[in-house]
């Protein structure tokens, strides 16, 4: 049984502590204390000012070029407004059950939800709940950033408060459909029924109101265009939670289930700016790297600060505008290419394309999103650059023969083996057997390292022979493979590629700054010898087709074999450089079949685009020398050996003609000799008759 409460004692003891001097003290002054707080509050709440609410409207986000000149401005809003009068009643009742089921009973902000989520944030030991309501969505919306911290979340809590006294609910709920970022550059109620479903808000229905909603949490990662199953699965989220609120019932809700939700079926490409590929990497690289949002990045007025050299890239936009240049495609699809230009001694990216043909906004960019086997453009950093940090020379003599390692029997391109070749031979003739022998003799482990130590993405699948051909299990993007070359073009020094210096708000207040990080990979020595042999593979190789008029080119053709051995390559690549400049080029079809393969080899296909990338950005450049003062040895020139080895051949077939003639002399006076000693023998028989 329950004691009970003795009021009566507890009423005497308050009684008696009242009368010390101490407890009065003590009390009066949490009163005053608390009174000055709600005072301070409130003062703090006064003096915000929230009046851009009425006039709020994403802004343009600028994008500075290298020498600091503006480039480009992005924004994917029209800033087109709805009036509530155009929105329908569930649209608001499906936002309201899934964003803020209080909205209409609270002042601003929701205390135990803001409870709720602090719990959260201090079980999980960092913030991962926001707690926000939609009066507190609109204040970080229009005025705040999206990062989650307890600073940020109080400045939200202040302007949400100051939002209520000024504003009524209704009008707060037209400034946030105003404001409300849907994803694929959808700001904004209209906006985003005219992306995802080609209709005014008016027009929307229940289950449409529902997915749009739902996006509101992740517009990315819910987008119907990217992840149908995953948004409609939101969409019934959102539905229950209207129907647990009261908005609709059971069968409205099984009524807007049933019914089809038919998409527009096309992204909107809503920006109008110049060197859209190189603007797509830098929106990744913001978001990746700065992790800033989507909508931060294109519509919160910030600049950006680039590695952008806008002639670089309006000649590589050139080039990629002469269908000329690249295979003719099979049938509707277009034969793709993705490339980019790099300085060496800075890591900066000073061009870049994604993709030929019809732009997309934010679609893929091969430059840098690609992931493809690389190909013989592998072999100088998984087979010879370690091979040649061990200590071995470009003159030493590897096996050209069949050879079999286990299951793998690698060939050469043209099915020839030369027995034994150079180092230098095997580069610039890029013979396959002889690279896979030399990495079997140095170790897999040792190729496998010096390509991560270069940015390689590898796996633990990757530590096998086929390494040495570019056969990787993930594959790579001509950025990478283009800042992997740089560390040649540095004499071994490899600074990280970036397109972005720095990122300020509209106030230049710094929000992100690139630091040069930079690393030895490799000694000057050893990037000076496979720069050496590159010069040859465009001198006299494979590589013929890439050479740069009046500057010194370096490079590496690269082909990978279409999936089951049959004729003709699946992606072609050219990797190379000059002493200032690093470029790399893919070319291939998005989705490679039976139909749709490349018949030509890379360097008939992606070294001329190289060259002519390279020549349109280097246009006035002076040429540059490359340093290769530790290479002693000299490879004589391709003619030179080849008049050497004729000369040779010559040489033994006049000694072996020679000593056929004397065989076959030898042979006739012998046989002369019995000839004339049986002449003479009959001679003397018909005297003696």
């Amino acid at each position: 049984m329950e004691p009970k409460l003795d009021r009566k004692g507890l009423k005497r003891t308050v009684f008696r502590w009242w009368q010390t001097g101490w407890f009065r003290k003590t009390v009066w002054g949490l009163a005053a204390f608390a009174v000055i707080l709600v005072l301070i509050f409130n003062l703090m709440i006064w003096t915000r000012d929230v009046s851009a609410l009425e006039k709020a409207s994403p802004q343009p986000t600028v994008i500075l070029d290298r020498n600091g000149e503006v480039a480009s401005k992005i924004s994917a809003s029209k800033s087109e407004s709805v009036d509530m009068k155009e929105v329908p009643n569930h649209m608001i009742q499906a936002v309201v059950a899934i964003e803020d089921h209080r909205f209409y009973r609270h002042s601003g902000v929701d205390y135990w939800g803001t409870l709720r989520a602090g719990l959260a944030n201090l079980r999980a030991g960092e913030t991962v709940q926001g707690g926000s309501t939609i009066t507190q969505q609109l204040a970080k919306n229009v005025f705040l950033t999206q990062d989650r911290t307890y600073k940020r979340k109080w400045k939200e809590i202040l302007l949400a408060k100051k939002i209520e006294r000024r504003y009524t609910k209704e009008e707060i709920m037209e400034y946030y459909f105003n404001t409300v970022y849907f994803g694929e550059g959808a700001w904004g109620l209209k906006k985003a029924a005219h992306t995802y479903f080609g209709k005014e808000p008016k027009e929307l229905t229940l289950g449409e109101s529902a997915l749009l909603a739902g996006m509101i949490k992740a517009p990315s990662s819910l987008s119907p265009f990217k992840n149908f199953n995953t948004a409609m699965a939101r969409r019934d989220v959102v539905l229950k939670r209207m129907e647990e609120e009261g908005f609709i019932d059971e069968q409205a809700v099984e009524r807007a289930k049933a019914k089809d939700i038919v998409l527009q079926g096309q992204k909107p490409d809503d920006y109008r700016g110049r060197y859209a590929s190189y603007v797509d990497a830098i929106i990744q690289e913001a978001i990746q790297r700065y992790d800033l949002t989507e909508k931060e990045v294109l519509s919160g007025g910030l600049r950006i600060h680039t590695e952008l050299d806008p002639r670089m890239q309006r000649a590589a936009e050139k080039v990629y505008s002469r269908n000329d240049l690249f295979p003719t495609g099979a049938g509707d699809r277009l034969v793709q290419s993705g490339s980019v230009l790099v300085d060496p001694k800075t890591g900066g990216v000073r061009a870049l394309m994604g993709g030929r043909g019809e732009h997309v906004f934010r679609g893929f960019n091969r430059a840098t999103q690609l992931k493809r086997q690389p190909g013989s453009t592998m072999k100088p950093l998984s087979v010879y650059a370690p091979a040649l940090a061990e200590g071995h020379g470009i003159d030493m003599r590897l096996k050209d023969e069949p050879m079999q390692f286990g299951d793998y029997a690698p060939k050469n391109y043209d099915g020839r083996y030369r027995g034994g070749v150079t180092m230098y031979e095997a580069v610039v003739d890029s013979l396959n057997v002889p690279a896979v022998w030399l990495l079997d003799q140095i170790g897999v482990e040792k190729g496998y390292r010096f390509s991560k130590s270069l940015g390689i993405p590898l796996t633990k699948e990757d530590r096998q022979l086929g390494l040495a051909l570019g056969g990787l299990n993930e594959g790579v993007s001509p950025l990478q493979m283009a800042q992997a070359y740089s560390a040649f073009a540095n004499n071994g020094i490899m600074v990280d590629a970036h397109t972005i210096r720095r990122v300020e708000t509209a106030d230049g207040k710094l929000l992100g700054k690139w630091y040069k990080k930079s690393v030895r990979v490799t000694q000057p020595k050893v990037a000076q010898h496979i720069t050496y042999m590159l010069k040859g593979v465009v001198r006299e190789g494979t590589g013929k087709n890439a050479l740069i008029p009046g500057h010194p080119t370096a490079g590496k053709t690269g082909t990978t074999q279409l999936p089951g051995g049959g004729d003709g390559a699946k992606d072609v690549w050219f990797v190379g450089y000059t002493p200032n400049l690093v470029g790399a080029v893919w070319i291939g079809y998005d989705k490679t079949d039976s139909e749709h393969y490349l018949n030509a080899s890379s360097g008939s296909t992606a070294a001329p685009v190289f060259r002519e990338l390279m020549t349109g950005a280097l246009r006035g450049q002076p040429a540059g020398k490359f340093d290769l003062s530790t290479v002693k040895w000299k490879e004589p020139p391709r003619v030179e050996r080849e008049k050497e080895k004729n000369e040779k051949k010559d040489g033994n077939l006049r000694e072996k003609l020679k000593k056929e003639w004397e065989k076959k002399k030898d042979k006739w006076e012998k046989e002369l000799k019995k000839k004339r000693e049986k002449w003479k023998k009959k001679m003397e028989e018909w005297k003696r008759d």
